[in-house]
């Protein structure tokens, strides 16, 4: 019997009963709104893997997504291929028909466990899809329904949907869920979006777009790691001052791009240097750097070479370790991402390796960038030896070094790290990095275009110093100690009798703060003993 031909009634009743339900007429969604928009026919791959979840007879998906209307829109389109009729619950509306909120409506279903009742006697087979309804799985009562309503969904052929912001869920009921993570969109959905965005604010206003395809190509790269809604949402904020949409428009979309991403706390975007000229020293490095930059081309992989995947960077605090991390986002010209390690940690079971895979999966989505993470010791110092975390820093170390296997996109990876006896051996084996560098203090040289890259920096001119003699009285300084150096006598100066800086004044602070390789000889030592013969000098 086909679908617009089925006749029932609804029958409503005092506390959520009901009778039959009946069939809403289906139709194709309006465009399949990001999967056809250009008409070619191609579906993106969630709906592909929810078909196939539904077509399994998964009773029940969970979809964790802030993309509510996205998830609904997947729903949608499922279950039109299975030829099911679609019944949706929220706390608002309650049980109606449809996946929007004006079908026909059971009265009396707001509360979750009157809606599971009333689910469970619904006629299947249909697709149940419910918003944010973990929330409330916590009430035994509500709970008991939910699972009834499940074994009524298994005799009858129906399946539910669990469309969620990311609650937690009780133990019982991760065991019957089978949760699917939807996949960031591609650059060939993020085009589709960009030119459905333009056509649809076209029919309400005149806007003007000029984008050569290389320029387009480029925004669409900068728009990678963003959902549908953001990406839509950042198009229209670049169309709104000036009604149109151009290649100028690329500052204002990495703007907005940050400060969406810095809503869950886990990548942060870093400022990098605009050229290597403003780091000073780093020849090693740079010399590496500048080797390896030909091997991210396709004449590279079609020559045999692999992409590089990533390096370690060891040495003393303040030597420039994070300036390496910038140094490489600049020779390569690509985004840098700080992941702090210290953000993953969270108190709920298993919520830990989800945040680290989520921000895994984000860069691997941003590509091609260089994720830097910072002080990797510090997240997983226990799974070097005995764990005092119930096992919590193994769990997640092995999972990031199965992405650093595995991992197929152009994500390149910069671990910087302090103390080197507290992190694991499988880390500093042969062919987790493509080098381990070690950034020792500064050497004669390198000083000395540190002292000429920050003097420029505050606005004086380095060939009225005498650099020499400031390079001398250095010895064993790092580049942030002779920064801070400068920054002190910039402040003397100012507070005194109106008079520049000038040699002594720098001198002054130079020997009033005595360095870490002073105050902490003993280590800074150890660590240099470890890293000969082991470590690439990055000098």
């Amino acid at each position: 019997m086909g679908l617009k031909s089925q006749k029932t009634r609804v029958r409503r009743g005092q506390g959520g009963s009901v009778g039959t339900g009946r069939v809403p007429q289906m139709r194709p969604a309006a465009g399949l709104m990001y999967a056809q928009a250009d008409g070619d026919g191609s579906m993106p791959n969630n709906l592909d893997t929810l078909e196939r979840l539904l077509k399994a007879r998964r009773v029940c998906v969970r979809l964790v997504t802030d993309d509510e209307t996205y998830a609904l829109e997947l729903v949608r389109d499922a279950a039109f291929a299975m030829m099911r009729p679609v019944w949706r619950w929220s706390v608002i509306q309650g049980v109606c028909e449809g996946v929007t909120a004006d079908g026909d409506t059971l009265s009396s279903t707001e509360h979750a466990a009157a809606a599971m009742f009333a689910a469970a006697r619904l006629n299947g087979p249909i697709v149940f899809v419910t918003l944010d309804l973990a929330d409330h799985l916590g009430d035994a009562k509500t709970l008991r329904a939910w699972r009834e309503a499940l074994h009524s969904f298994e005799r009858s052929g129906s399946q539910m949907v669990m469309i969620e912001h990311g609650a937690e869920l009780p133990p019982v009921v991760q065991r019957l869920v089978t949760t699917m993570e939807l996949a960031l969109p591609d650059d060939e959905i993020l085009e589709r979006i960009v030119r459905k965005t333009l056509k649809d604010v076209r029919r309400s206003q005149p806007i003007e777009a000029k984008l050569t395809r290389d320029e387009l190509r480029t925004i669409i790269k900068n728009l990678r790691g963003l959902t549908r809604r953001q990406a839509k949402q950042v198009i229209l904020e670049c169309i709104a001052d000036d009604d149109r949409f151009e290649f100028a428009d690329l500052g204002r979309i990495m703007a907005s791009k940050r400060r969406m991403l810095h809503v869950d706390g886990l990548l942060e975007y870093i400022e990098t240097p605009t050229s290597l000229d403003q780091i000073g020293g780093m020849r090693h490095l740079k010399r590496w750097l500048g080797q390896r930059q030909l091997a991210v081309t396709d004449r590279a992989r079609e020559f045999g070479i692999s992409p590089p995947r990533g390096v370690m960077m060891l040495g003393v605090q303040g030597a420039g370790k994070s300036l390496c991390a910038k140094a490489i986002a600049t020779a390569w010209q690509r985004p840098l991402l700080r992941l702090d390690p210290s953000v993953l940690y969270d108190k709920y079971i298993g919520e830990s390796e989800r945040r680290l895979r989520d921000a895994l999966a984000q860069a691997e989505a941003m590509s091609p960038v260089v994720l830097w993470i910072d002080e990797i010791e510090k997240g997983f110092a226990s799974a070097a030896g005995q764990s005092t975390d119930g096992g919590l820093s193994r769990r997640m170390f092995g999972t990031l070094l199965t992405w650093m296997q595995e991992h197929e996109e152009p994500v390149f990876m910069v671990a910087t790290a302090n103390d080197i006896e507290s992190l694991p051996p499988e880390l500093m084996r042969k062919g987790r990095f493509d080098e381990i560098f070690f950034v020792d203090l500064p050497g004669v040289e390198a000083r000395e275009q540190i002292f000429r890259i920050h003097l420029k920096k505050r606005g004086r001119e380095p060939d009225q110093f005498d650099l020499p003699k400031l390079v001398a009285a250095s010895d064993g300084y790092s580049g942030a100690e002779i920064e801070q150096a400068i920054i002190s006598a910039l402040h003397a100066a100012f507070s005194g009798e109106g008079e520049d800086i000038s040699t002594r004044t720098v001198l002054d602070a130079i020997v009033g703060s005595p360095p870490l390789s002073v105050t902490m000889a003993e280590r800074v030592q150890a660590l240099r003993d470890w890293a000969e013969g082991r470590c690439v000098p990055a000098d």
